[in-house]
């Protein structure tokens, strides 16, 4: 199965009650020309990369993630607010990425977003009125009845409607953002992309505008593309919850399922870093060790590869998993330069108290404690590296499996090599 979880040709696509399908999408910017681009070599910036998912009629799909993993830059590209550079986009049985001109001006009638900043996303010099009108007026829709209709979406938005002759300026930020849900509404669209709507809010406002959106949608039969990086957001909102690292998605369920049965350890990583109210509750919140790699130059396999703590060990090395879990330690410490060589005694306590391994992997490992002893750290890591991040599955080859659910009945797709069939028998469990 492909990465995107999306099979078949152009001509026989089912689309039944899916009203949009991303396939393979991808977006790549370029570095441009001169210096600069010389010295990175002309290299590409992979913001998106092959991500396939679908929406069905009236679903609210969340996509979750660190800041910086390509969700806006994702958002954008299927709205066509940027080309993309590979991929599909699937509307209606319509290809958007495939549209120009009036064409796609007109399917924009259909489309809205709503953006993270109210205050930013409002021209301070308009009223709301004519804020809300202007999508109307855009696309050339309900004459002699724009201002009826925006009072009306006032109001069902949650404001007065005689607040029609106000500026952005006299609202509050949760207010404001409610005058961005009348102006996505004004043009009766079907789908809307809403980038971390509620992010600027604080917490109590953030519930009423969520709920806001909640009746909406059941009124006016809305389907969403919610952005966030709040997970209670998410959770509240969310028919089902999409996970993205490094511009790829690594984990897609239902709701519950995600959150009480997670399979992907960045997944599993983001849920346990949720702050929980109770200062009486035991436990330590998860946390990520390592730097996100470089969209430029991003891992293969498995982009989550040189983070995860469940770096599956490679097959050629008889290794135990407490044997694997010292080594694992002692390269990733090795390749962030995050301890002191203070000797070969206080390096071996620190990595290997019951010595190395046997065999080749010890071999290796015992060159490698050589290097860091006589300071040529890079020595060490390129070895390292090479014999066991390079070598794991995780590195070689890309995943893409369907877990079976625990809960509901819904596809859990999990881009992660642990579910391999292969990989199960000699990895412990969770």
């Amino acid at each position: 199965m492909s990465q995107g979880m999306v099979t078949g040709s152009d001509d026989d696509i089912d689309f039944g009650e899916t009203l949009l399908r991303v396939e393979g999408l991808t977006k790549h910017f370029s570095q441009g020309s001169g210096l600069i681009a010389s010295l990175f070599n002309d290299e590409e910036v992979r913001a998106v990369d092959d991500v396939s998912f679908d929406i069905a009629k009236g679903e609210t799909l969340g996509l979750v993630g660190e800041s910086g993993c390509g969700k806006s830059t994702l958002a954008r590209t299927i709205l066509r607010l940027l080309e993309p550079t590979d991929g599909a986009v699937w509307f209606k049985g319509d290809n958007l990425a495939e549209m120009s001109g009036e064409e796609l001006r007109t399917m924009r009638e259909n489309i809205q977003m709503i953006f993270q900043d109210p205050q930013s996303s409002l021209d301070p010099r308009m009223k709301v009125g004519p804020i809300v009108e202007e999508p109307m007026k855009a696309h050339g829709l309900y004459k002699g009845e724009r201002e009826q209709r925006a009072r009306m979406l006032l109001e069902k938005v949650g404001l007065d409607p005689q607040h029609y002759n106000r500026y952005p300026h006299q609202f509050s930020g949760g207010q404001r953002q409610r005058v961005n849900l009348a102006r996505a509404l004004a043009v009766n669209p079907d789908f809307i992309v809403c980038d971390e709507p509620t992010s600027a809010l604080d917490a109590s406002i953030q519930a009423q505008v969520l709920n806001t959106m909640r009746d909406l949608q059941e009124e006016f039969g809305l389907t969403y593309l919610f952005i966030s990086h709040d997970l209670s957001v998410i959770r509240h909102i969310s028919d089902r919850v999409a996970v993205m690292y490094l511009g790829q998605l690594v984990e897609l369920s239902e709701t519950e399922e995600l959150f009480e049965n997670p399979q992907h350890p960045y997944t599993k990583a983001l849920l346990q870093s949720i702050p929980v109210p109770d200062p009486r509750a035991g436990g330590q919140r998860g946390v990520l060790e390592g730097d996100v790699p470089s969209p430029i130059d991003p891992p293969s396999g498995c982009r989550f590869r040189t983070r995860c703590p469940r770096l599956i060990a490679p097959e050629q090395y008889d290794l135990s998993a407490a044997e694997w879990e010292r080594v694992k330690a002692f390269m990733r410490e090795t390749q962030r330069r995050t301890f002191e060589a203070d000797g070969e005694a206080s390096l071996r306590n620190e990595f290997f108290p019951d010595g190395t391994p046997d065999g080749e992997a010890g071999s290796l490992v015992e060159k490698s404690i050589d290097d860091v002893l006589n300071d040529d750290w890079d020595a060490a890591e390129e070895r390292l590296t090479e014999a066991f991040a390079e070598e794991s599955i995780c590195a070689r080859e890309v995943p893409a499996y369907e877990v079976e659910p625990k809960h509901g009945d819904g596809v859990h797709f999990a881009a992660c090599h642990l579910h391999n069939d292969d990989v199960k028998g000699s990895v412990n469990a969770d």
